[in-house]
């Protein structure tokens, strides 16, 4: 499946996943998925479209599971509001790792305050800007104009000379943008 980690380049007809017809590596005939294979890769999808690594995963799905509500929906909000999805969301940076990069080298603020953890999970009426700086905003001002991503309804994004986007939301289960079956991870993670 394709995760689009790479930004645009998986939308160009040379995408690796397109152009072969077998997996990658030697081709030995392979047996059916165990139901634990299908549980593991739906976590993994997870797990690599948000570039969380397993300790972090497990902390999120430990606070998902003592909130109220759904298991698998809470966690997907928690992983819907962490900083480095917001601001890609929002545009600012075409992948999720470019978003990243921007958070760790300070050119986002939150609420008018430098920050420079990815992980941060931003709250309803954060305000998410753009520094005031010329490399910062020729950084971002190149995505918007590359790359013009639909954005989702619980955020808003202003574009002016200096652009921003605030959180008018917390994110659902209908929000989050890769078909995933959140039960399968629960199921796994529960054991």
């Amino acid at each position: 499946m394709k995760l689009f980690l790479k930004g645009n380049r998986c939308d160009t007809p040379k995408c690796a996943i397109e152009r072969r017809d077998a997996v990658p590596g030697m081709h030995m005939r392979r047996g059916k998925l165990t139901d634990y294979g299908v549980h593991l890769r739906e976590k993994q999808k997870v797990k690599h479209y948000y570039g969380v690594l397993e300790r972090q995963f497990r902390t999120y799905f430990a606070e998902a599971e003592r909130s109220k509500g759904n298991t698998g929906d809470s966690l997907m909000s928690l992983l819907e509001r962490r900083l480095d999805n917001v601001v890609h969301r929002l545009g600012f940076g075409h992948s999720r790792a470019q978003a990243r990069q921007l958070i760790r080298h300070g050119h986002i603020t939150v609420n008018g305050r430098p920050l420079d953890i990815p992980s941060y999970l931003v709250k309803l009426n954060d305000v998410i800007r753009v520094k005031n700086r010329k490399k910062s905003l020729h950084a971002v001002q190149s995505n918007l104009s590359e790359h013009q991503r639909q954005v989702p309804d619980f955020l808003s994004r202003l574009d002016g000379s200096i652009p921003e986007g605030r959180v008018s939301r917390l994110p659902e289960s209908f929000d989050v943008s890769i078909p995933v079956q959140t039960q399968l991870i629960v199921e796994l993670c529960s054991k």
